[in-house]
């Protein structure tokens, strides 16, 4: 089969641009009790490029990989570099609350592992046309997947003040969301904010000097629009128990987030589940209460010192990890 121009282009890009896999042996030695066996199944639910799939499928030599991404330029270019594992992997468009449906679909009736990487990958934000960057001028746009109809420009134009506020706190953690929500509107009355350059430089003109040393004044918003955009919270919130129920026991999930309102769903979650739910003063646990979770780690954990100095990209890492117990009927 031939390649296209596009799929040149990508993967000439993904050479360019690869990167090392964040926390690759501590996710590895995580999962491997779970991945050793014979017949298993790992859902990568965020496949990017797939740095940590293709070691994962190298380690694991009778391993299944099923791939999950909602970026199409992604999945290109894993199916191009997992091409000596074809006859093990299988490469899905979706986002990765849908793994129960893809499983399915695929003829798998559950899994023995799940992985997940969070947030924006690298081909995302070195793609300039893609608009995450707040450092390149490009069209606001900020979608992971590109056949989907909002973006960031959509939203900086139809939403209201108060709802510009809100994503802007929420999503941001932005101190100065009432002011920049209320130049956004000042601005798209008089002309379309349609470039991440005129949004920067709004939002720069907008900042107090005094605030403008404590980093990029557009950092927060930028972020917070793309977590809008691509809703990245909620399905969060839906995606961790879809995948705990998409298990099976003895099964084991990682998960490395990047920012704390990913971290924060993540812990709730797992935390939840790894509880007793005996009534308290209950002289016995009976089986029925027993915790459907067991914590492979303490609280969290961060990449090791020599690892965040030579990728800087593991600075602000956070794995959490689980073992499914049993099935709460």
């Amino acid at each position: 089969m031939g390649i296209s121009i596009r799929e040149l282009a990508l993967i000439t890009m993904a050479d360019n641009t690869i990167h090392t896999p964040v926390l690759l042996e501590r996710s590895i030695e995580l999962l491997a009790p779970a991945l050793d066996a014979p017949g298993a199944v790992l859902v990568d639910g965020t496949l990017g490029m797939a740095g940590h799939a293709e070691a994962f499928l190298q380690r694991f030599p009778h391993l299944t990989l099923v791939g999950i991404d909602r970026d199409e330029d992604a999945l290109a270019i894993a199916r191009r570099r997992l091409e000596p594992f074809a006859s093990r992997t299988h490469f899905v468009h979706a986002v990765y609350d849908e793994i129960p449906k893809a499983l399915v679909s695929l003829g798998f009736s559950n899994a023995q592992g799940i992985f997940f990487d969070l947030g924006v990958s690298s081909l995302q934000l070195d793609r300039v046309e893609r608009g995450f960057s707040y450092s390149q001028n490009a069209p606001l746009d900020m979608r992971m997947d590109a056949s989907t109809p909002v973006t960031a420009e959509h939203i900086l134009a139809t939403y209201s003040e108060l709802e510009l506020r809100r994503i802007f706190y929420a999503y941001g953690d932005e101190k100065l969301a009432p002011r920049f929500a209320s130049r956004i509107v000042q601005f798209r009355e008089q002309q379309p904010l349609t470039t991440s350059a005129q949004l920067v430089e709004l939002i720069i003109a907008a900042t107090p000097a005094a605030a403008q040393r404590a980093g990029h004044p557009a950092k927060r918003v930028f972020q917070a629009l793309r977590i809008e955009v691509n809703q990245e919270l909620s399905v969060l919130e839906r995606a961790i128990p879809a995948a705990i129920n998409s298990l099976e026991v003895g099964g084991r999930m990682v998960v490395l987030a990047y920012q704390s309102l990913e971290d924060r769903i993540v812990k709730r979650e797992l935390q939840r589940r790894s509880r007793s739910t005996a009534p308290a003063g209950l002289p016995v646990e009976l089986p029925e209460h027993k915790p459907e979770l067991k914590l492979l780690v303490r609280g969290s954990e961060q990449a090791s010192d020599a690892e965040q100095q030579t990728n800087p990209r593991a600075k602000p890492v956070r794995l959490r990890a689980i073992e499914r117990m049993r099935v709460i009927s």
